[in-house]
């Protein structure tokens, strides 16, 4: 499979109800990403910067495919509106991680 790794930035305000969120991610999504073929998927928190840092393992075929059907899903979209409210995109032009285009969460390239 192929990995990925994405930021965006926490707003201070709502660090401790995105760590609560977090602690019990709704069913419908971990399924969800389970069956967009992610595999290993982790956030991690920079408290000196705000920054989350995301990485997963994507091993299926067709990314952009697993991706419409992501944003197909209900409860994902009403998971995204949620936390994109506590988050603020680093990407120029990005609205919402329901848009797609441009990403909500910026790409970063994996050098090593």
């Amino acid at each position: 499979g192929r990995r990925y790794a994405q930021i965006v930035k926490l707003k201070p305000e709502f660090i401790e109800k995105y760590k609560e969120v977090h602690a019990a991610v709704w069913p419908e999504v971990l399924k969800q990403i389970q069956d967009c073929n992610i595999q290993d998927y982790s956030i991690f928190h920079d408290p000196g910067t705000g920054i989350l840092f995301a990485s997963f393992k994507y091993t299926g075929s067709d990314f952009d495919g697993d991706m419409e059907k992501m944003r197909d899903n209900p409860k994902v979209r009403e998971w995204w509106k949620m936390t994109d409210g506590f988050q603020e995109s680093m990407v120029p032009g990005a609205k919402d991680s329901e848009s797609g285009t441009p990403a909500w969460w910026k790409p970063v390239e994996e050098v090593f």
